[in-house]
């Protein structure tokens, strides 16, 4: 790997990826630098690049190159001023020269790059994830890992194809509490699992009139939107918030479902040791008077959305013995006793990982899978794109794990993939 100074003054004029296809001609920031003397970038070192530089790539791009073995090598996001931003960061840690483009292409091309870091919004996980994994990238990847059922069966393929790592973001698996809370369910602590509760919360709904307003100067607009439904710009459509923004449309996600189902459903996955299958139905809230969005799996077993009591809890696991609540800081159980359990050899123990960050290079140097690779993130992201079907329709849904098809019903099976704009399929 070569020195960040050497890397610097390398030209990234064109893709390798396909310049001719592209839609606009690579436009880059560059530092001028002399590089950084106070870090060897050793050949142990892993070349990594960031792409898309809003809200959650802030802790990414503080705590990689943190690590004593990764080295930042590039930064890319359509809005120039975020780019930057990044760059500044990565230059205050000590990283000079540090490459800032719009184009993801450029730094999947480039050979000093060994992994990638992707948090552009959901609607762009997929075709970039893959286009890394064919350019012979490890690949981290924000939740939800997809946007459609299609594009996860190609991740989960490509993963294999390509004999590459790949780590979802659902960083609640390497949490010690979610651990805790999958280890007592798997073991059968709470009895038979009869219901889960799974707090999601609720996203506005877009405006129903949104000014236009014209695309500031440094913003790749319709690179932005990518695959999706050209519409005229507006500030809402793109902003980046956890709270609204770009997550409250259909067009780019799975909106609540996509947001916290994405980690809780994960969550109940893992813990009923269905990594590998799924539910078998799609209930939505008011179908028949249901108050409560839920899915069902072919034993019975139902997870609802915003049930309560959820105990002050994220998750409520509902057993014939017992209960598990789980949250980011804390777990408990009923009978009070059982979280403090201790497991023995013989028992059943989840995959431990402490760092969710920290797994994924440590799978890259070992070439083990991480704890969330795409096979298991392309599960828990059907849950949630399945949810997202039945809701906007408005009648259940019948799902067939072992197929991963939609049954019984043409325009609800059709909704496991969507059209994509001229330009910007996704990779062969």
């Amino acid at each position: 790997m070569n020195h960040p100074r050497t890397t610097s003054r390398r030209r990234f004029l064109t893709s390798s990826l396909g310049a001719a296809g592209a839609v606009f001609a690579p436009q880059i920031i560059r530092s001028e630098t002399l590089g950084n003397a106070s870090k060897a970038a050793a050949n142990s070192r892993i070349g990594m690049g960031f792409i898309g530089m809003g809200l959650i790539s802030d802790g990414h791009v503080r705590s990689f190159p943190g690590m004593k073995n990764v080295q930042p090598i590039a930064v890319c996001d359509v809005r120039d001023w975020q780019a930057k931003k990044a760059q500044d960061v990565l230059k205050s840690k000590g990283y000079e020269g540090i490459l800032a483009t719009r184009r993801f292409e450029e730094v999947l091309s480039n050979p000093d790059i060994q992994a990638v870091c992707v948090t552009t919004p959901d609607h762009w996980h997929a075709a970039i994830a893959l286009a890394a994994m064919k350019a012979g990238k490890d690949v981290y990847v924000e939740k939800p890992m997809t946007l459609t059922i299609e594009e996860g069966k190609a991740l989960a393929a490509a993963e294999k194809k390509y004999g590459r790592i790949l780590q979802v973001g659902s960083q609640q698996r390497s949490s010690v509490y979610f651990r805790i809370a999958a280890n007592l369910v798997r073991n059968g602590l709470i009895g038979e699992i009869k219901e889960i509760y799974c707090r999601l919360g609720e996203f506005p709904q877009p405006p129903a009139k949104e000014a236009v307003v014209p695309v500031p100067e440094g913003f790749d607009y319709d690179r932005w939107l990518g695959p999706t439904p050209f519409f005229e710009h507006s500030e809402n459509r793109v902003k980046g918030n956890y709270g609204g923004g770009w997550r409250c449309y259909w067009e780019y996600g799975s909106r609540k479902f996509g947001d916290w189902g994405a980690h809780h459903f994960d969550i109940v996955q893992w813990a009923l040791d269905r990594d590998t299958t799924g539910p078998v139905e799609f209930i939505p809230k008011g179908h028949e008077g249901a108050e409560h969005h839920h899915y069902r799996y072919a034993d019975g077993i139902t997870v609802w959305r915003d049930r309560k009591p959820d105990g002050g809890h994220m998750i409520r696991f509902i057993g014939t013995k017992g209960e598990v609540l789980v949250s980011r800081d804390k777990v408990e159980s009923s009978p009070a006793e059982l979280v403090r359990h201790k497991f023995g050899p013989n028992d059943i123990q989840v995959y431990e990982s402490k760092d969710h960050r920290m797994n994924f290079i440590e799978s890259i140097l070992s070439r083990k899978p991480t704890i969330c690779p795409a096979s298991v993130g392309h599960r828990s992201a059907t849950i949630c794109q399945l949810s997202g079907i039945a809701e906007r329709l408005g009648r259940p849904l019948k799902w067939d794990p072992k197929t991963e098809q939609i049954t019984g019903d043409a325009e609800a099976a059709a909704m496991q993939d969507r059209p994509r704009r001229k330009g910007y399929e996704m990779p062969a």
